[in-house]
């Protein structure tokens, strides 16, 4: 049997029900990670940990609501109550969106939403993972953090609520980075591009804007975060963002696609 990358890892990924988030879980679960998937979709997060038990990982599923109060200390509780310590922690839950929402649209509650799930939960759980990993910084393997952000955390595309957010998390990305890199611990963000399913409902025609002339699929992202977060390929790499979107920031959105 070929060696895994991840022998000895445990991982809480949010927004693990679906899409990237799932798709990441099941990639640490391939490369010997056990692995907590946390979402508010209940029946479909309990689905997706079926499906890897059935494989044969190690996977549970835990029901979170990011954006109650309290919601992110409950789940970083109860998923260190399931894997004792937590070597990795991937915070990839995003509310659903609606393209096109304008910064003169969006409402009072879809930001307070946005802004609770993407930055205060993960601001949260990157403080309550770095300090459990400093703690037990002795044991192995070592923590990392990977935090999924988003191409619109560097330029206003009308989802004012989501950029504001993904801009922010990119910031606690780079401060825990500096934090906790003393003790061996890496924190890194991975920007997805045009990925169709999960939150992002993509129109095919925009393959043609796309330099690799495809959408991008849950499992691209979820390979380039699997390099990431294994000591194998990153070991000495830490606070950065690795984009991951077939080129489509190389397009010029004033003029035409070639």
């Amino acid at each position: 049997m070929a060696e895994t990358l991840l022998p000895g890892d445990t991982a809480l990924v949010t927004g693990g029900a679906h899409g990237i988030g799932r798709a990441i879980a099941a990639a640490l679960a391939a490369e010997g990670a056990r692995v907590v998937l946390a979402d508010i979709q209940a029946e479909q997060g309990e689905a997706a940990a079926a499906d890897l038990r059935t494989a044969g990982r190690d996977a549970r599923f835990l029901a979170a609501d990011l954006a109650a109060p309290g919601g992110a200390e409950a789940l970083f509780a109860a998923a260190r109550a399931a894997l004792g310590r937590i070597s990795l922690l991937v915070h990839c839950a995003s509310p659903r969106r609606q393209e096109g929402e304008t910064a003169l649209a969006v409402s009072a509650e879809a930001w307070r939403r946005m802004v609770a799930v993407n930055l205060e939960a993960g601001f949260t759980l990157g403080q309550l993972a770095g300090r459990h990993m400093r703690d037990t910084a002795a044991a192995r393997p070592r923590g990392r953090i990977l935090y999924v952000t988003s191409l619109h955390a560097d330029s206003p595309r009308n989802l004012p609520h989501y950029s504001a957010s993904k801009a922010g998390l990119t910031m606690v990305m780079k401060e825990l980075a500096r934090a906790l890199g003393p003790h061996g611990i890496r924190v890194n963000a991975i920007a997805p591009g045009a990925i169709a399913g999960g939150g992002f409902q993509a129109n095919p025609e925009l393959a043609a804007k796309i330099a690799l002339g495809r959408l991008g699929r849950p499992e691209d992202v979820a390979r380039a975060a699997l390099a990431l977060l294994s000591d194998r390929f990153s070991a000495y790499v830490t606070g950065t963002t690795l984009v991951v979107d077939g080129g489509i920031a190389l397009h010029n959105w004033i003029a035409p696609a070639p």
